[in-house]
């Protein structure tokens, strides 16, 4: 018996279901993963109103909201260019440094991990589309 080639359409259906599974299934973080960014949230935060000049940490909190989001972005901007030049060794070390420099604008802002953590869960199983587009509309009803 020959199988007859699918059509255009079913193909396309075939290629975006394909895609929609690979966005609904994360891969699950385990305990040891999450623990070493808990462990970190809890340094940063015990810094938070120590000596800025013994504590990396308690230096970038005490510069301000402004100083630390600037630190970050700096790090984003570098991780984004080790990505595209494709060294994944320096990759692993810029994406450490956003980690970090994130944790410290969630001490600042008053933002726990796990409050990060039930959010990434509450997306869980929905189609990074539909979550966007969700999200659109809730802003676009906030400024009107």
């Amino acid at each position: 018996m020959i199988k007859k080639a699918p059509s255009k359409t079913e193909a396309k259906t075939d290629t975006k279901s394909k895609k929609n599974k690979e966005v609904l299934s994360l891969p699950e973080i385990s305990e040891a993963d999450i623990s070493v960014l808990n462990r970190l949230y809890d340094v940063v935060q015990s810094r938070k109103g120590t000596d800025p000049s013994v504590s990396h940490s308690a230096r970038l909190l005490s510069r301000g909201t402004y100083k630390i989001a600037q630190k970050f972005g700096e790090e984003a901007v570098e991780c984004l260019i080790e990505a595209v030049a494709g060294r994944k060794d320096l990759l692993i070390g810029e994406s450490a440094d956003v980690l970090y420099h994130l944790i410290v604008l969630w001490v600042d802002a008053g933002i726990t991990p796990d409050q990060v953590w039930a959010e990434l869960q509450r997306r869980e199983g929905t189609s990074g589309i539909a979550e966007k587009a969700a999200r659109s509309k809730t802003t676009k009803s906030v400024k009107e």
